[in-house]
């Protein structure tokens, strides 16, 4: 079967976005479970009897599209409208596989994490812990509309799901209780998210003006206004931080240096 064409939990999906229940009544002002059949359409029986015309598209076409809208373009330019546009659709018509631009986010995240590769379970749990942190940057770094999406409170689907299930496999044996491991995962995620949105500020003021420039205007000037006595150690250190990384620092070399030494005060000695 082609991608683009519907399969059955897709067109179970198309029903549930309509408001139908599977005995043909409806539902409307039930956005809770048409969001969780939506994301977990394709675990669901699949349901027939549906009316309207036949569709053109999937629900994964719509996700895909929207994803791909999101990499190029950025967040704010996901619309109801526009992903309907990138898929030759009238944007009406998107709204038989999506409720509303909120359900297609939610959709959108677990599609990402659905793609990332499995993480290694055959390996010491140092590189275990390393490549649950590895992959969390990763992700931000080649999506990085994920910041602009809350969240806090992200109704799970299989693919974050099974990501998680992945990453406590990482964390299970090396001594923590559940909540620990949990806490383990928080924390590592935490630290590569932040890393990942101090790279992407770092990429992102490169390609307005490289750093070598940036310094060739500022630094001079920061040497005739800064009394260099009053600040020794910032003078001593930024000077060397200048030197080595040519730029105002190394997120990449940072990331790694700080995974190494949280890893270090996971693991037990």
């Amino acid at each position: 079967m082609s991608e683009s064409a519907p399969n059955a939990a897709d067109h179970g999906q198309v029903e549930a976005s309509a408001g139908s229940r599977k005995d043909g009544t409806k539902r409307a002002g039930d956005p809770a479970r048409t969001l969780l059949e939506l994301l977990w359409r394709h675990s669901l029986p699949p349901r027939t009897g549906g009316r309207g015309p036949r569709q053109t598209v999937s629900v994964d076409d719509v996700v895909t599209a929207a994803i791909g809208l999101a990499d190029r373009e950025g967040y704010e330019k996901v619309s109801i409208r526009a992903v309907a546009a990138e898929l030759g659709l009238r944007p009406m018509s998107l709204y038989t596989y999506v409720p509303s631009k909120e359900a297609l986010t939610v959709l959108m995240v677990d599609a990402v994490a659905a793609a990332g590769a499995p993480l290694p379970t055959d390996v010491p749990a140092r590189e275990r812990l390393s490549a649950v942190a590895r992959q969390i940057r990763d992700e931000y770094l080649a999506h990085p509309w994920l910041f602009e999406v809350p969240s806090w409170r992200m109704v799970l689907g299989p693919g974050r799901t099974r990501r998680y299930e992945q990453q406590l496999a990482a964390v299970d044996g090396i001594g923590l209780d559940d909540p620990g491991m949990d806490r383990v995962i928080s924390v590592l995620t935490q630290f590569a998210t932040g890393n990942a949105r101090t790279a992407l500020a770092a990429a992102r003021s490169s390609r307005e003006q490289s750093d070598a420039d940036w310094w060739e205007t500022y630094g001079p000037l920061l040497t005739e206004v800064m009394p260099a006595a009053e600040y020794p150690l910032s003078t001593r250190v930024g000077a060397a931080v200048g030197e080595l990384y040519q730029a105002p620092g190394d997120p990449a070399g940072d990331f790694a240096y700080g995974l190494a030494r949280l890893i270090e005060a996971i693991l037990p000695g």
